[in-house]
């Protein structure tokens, strides 16, 4: 099993040297378009054009996009569009896309219209209804910590026979789950079933699941959704459940919190070991943080249920470090609650962004916000009229006070979904806006995307944390260092405001998520001698929103 594939975010430097072995060489972008201006007559008149090219496929977007312009008659027009659109997904039972363009049109002003589709209250069980996990039913609580191995399983993949050096191999993962349902839903990790749903792999591959309480027998189950990103899968299966583990809440769990975590180490069924919360806060994910537990956690763990003292679920097993000892990792329950209505749905679960990369704004140790510190030319930020340097402080209707406000908040949404934003201008209390922000899918590496959109002087700011003006009007490759964010790649490579700065070579890994950039320099911190600095960074990280 693919044990520490997860910690690429952890170890990125380590990562970075496989640019030694394996690198691309980036060329460098071409000047971005300029930020579109509506007021001017054929500008405007092209983005009507679009808007109405967008009407059928797309009239969430095609909404977004006429509020931005101002034209009260062609965003009422759209919203219809929507509006038909929001009942044919009804009739159709598509109850993601439907709650989607309801919030989206409730967002952009026209509750009242989405209302007369389907009362909200309505809608939201429709959402809800058969979701596994979520149901308010609780189930009774055992009377041995131990009982409750019963509600979890085994979960075995089959990957027929692997052939190396002219030999074949039994070719499988082993990992584990629990149910959360009695029709059979079970819970595990993406990355125990990942060869199963990964399109690039042709080949045979079969999920069985083995019950605590009989482990000889294989009893075939099937990939119902999946999230990559956060690591969670939901399968199912027909056999019957012995026990449905309840669902808890972040609230419920504190470092220092009793847990215990059940599983199939090394394939060893019916093991439970216990520990505690060691922190409840380590950024491992891009969109999220997870829990650091002390319980010991090995291969055939993951997917297992982390419990408290009481048998309610309060994180999913999925990761340990090897060679170290009581350093594992647990899922957040709140993670899999999200995800659930999506993964039941089936396929991929994909996650929204809005286009721009920042960090929290603080006054003192006081947090109240997230200053914007980069934004992608012709992102749903840049259309919207957010600069740089002003402070997001609320999103969908919800106070925002740091940046993992933000990725809460964001968790809840899907692609395509329109949501109000209130935001500072420069930072100022005095100047608080309103704009509406469309939300696209989230590229696997952000800072790619950044990169290949944007000239260097502007892609650098997200990606190694350094602003720069061109210094020259000869070599699009000499810049001037305008700022430096403190704790970023350039920060810790010895940066500062005015240093001179020459980029000589781009590189990327072959999977694109690492780059590394080749500069000459005379920095202030280096006594202005003149030195070449290789710097890397990884083009993922929970900075980018």
């Amino acid at each position: 099993m693919k044990k520490n594939k997860v910690f690429s975010t952890v170890f990125s430097l380590c990562a970075c040297t496989l640019f030694l072995s394996s690198c691309l060489s980036g060329k460098l972008p071409e000047e971005p378009k300029i930020e579109l201006d509506y007021s001017q007559k054929d500008i405007h008149d092209a983005e009507v054009k679009r808007v109405y090219e967008l009407l059928q496929k797309n009239p969430v977007e095609a909404l977004w996009r006429a509020k931005i312009l101002g034209d009260q008659n062609l965003s009422d027009e759209c919203a219809a569009f929507a509006r038909d659109s929001l009942s044919a997904h009804i009739e159709q039972d598509d109850r993601i896309e439907a709650w989607t363009i309801y919030n989206s049109l409730k967002a952009a002003g026209y509750g009242e219209m989405a209302e007369k589709v389907m009362a909200e209250d309505k809608l939201r069980a429709f959402y809800y209804d058969g979701v596994p996990g979520l149901s308010s039913e609780q189930q009774p609580r055992l009377e041995k910590i131990s009982d409750y191995i019963e509600g979890t399983v085994t979960v075995w993949v089959d990957l027929g026979v692997k052939v190396e050096n002219g030999m074949g191999y039994a070719a499988r993962v082993i990992g584990s789950g629990f149910f959360i349902d009695r029709r059979g839903y079970i819970v595990t990790n993406h990355h125990v079933i990942e060869e199963i749903v990964n399109p690039k792999n042709p080949g045979y591959g079969k999920v069985f699941i083995k019950m605590a309480e009989d482990s000889d027998q294989r009893i075939p189950a099937k990939v119902v959704g999946y999230d990559s990103v956060h690591d969670i899968a939901l399968l199912k299966t027909e056999a019957k459940v012995p026990y449905v583990f309840n669902l808890g809440a972040k609230s419920q769990l504190n470092v220092g919190s009793v847990i215990y975590a059940i599983g199939s180490p090394l394939g060893l069924e019916r093991t439970l070991t216990s520990g505690v919360v060691s922190s409840a806060d380590r950024k491992l994910f891009t969109t999220g943080s997870v829990v650091q537990i002390d319980a010991a956690v090995n291969s055939g763990n993951s997917g297992g249920p982390c419990i408290d003292k009481n048998g309610v679920v309060q994180g999913i097993v999925f990761a340990g470090i090897a060679s170290y000892q009581g350093l594992n990792f647990a899922i957040p329950i709140e993670y899999l609650k999200q995800d659930l209505p999506i993964l039941y749905r089936g396929g991929q679960r994909k996650f929204p962004w809005i286009g721009a990369y920042g960090k929290t704004a603080k006054a003192g140790r006081v947090s109240y916000g997230l200053e914007v510190q980069y934004i992608k030319p012709g992102s749903a930020m840049a259309r919207a009229g957010v600069k740089v340097g002003d402070v997001l402080v609320s999103l969908a209707g919800q106070k925002v006070r740091s940046l993992e406000n933000v990725q809460d908040i964001l968790r809840n949404y899907v692609p395509g979904s329109i949501i109000e934003c209130s935001y500072l201008e420069g930072g100022s209390y005095d100047a608080q806006k309103d704009c509406l922000l469309f939300l696209s899918e989230r590229p696997k590496n952000p800072g790619y995307e950044i990169y290949q959109g944007d000239t260097i002087q502007h892609s650098f700011a997200a990606i190694f944390g350094m602003e720069m003006t061109p210094s020259s009007t000869v070599s699009g490759r000499t810049f001037t260092v305008k700022k430096v964010f403190p704790g970023s790649a350039a920060d810790e490579n010895g940066f500062s405001e005015n240093d001179p700065v020459t980029v000589t070579r781009i590189q990327f890994n072959d999977d694109r998520s690492a780059i590394l950039a080749a500069m000459s320099t005379k920095n202030r911190r280096n006594g202005y001698l003149d030195i070449s600095i290789g710097m890397q960074a990884m083009l993922d990280s929970p900075y980018y929103f």
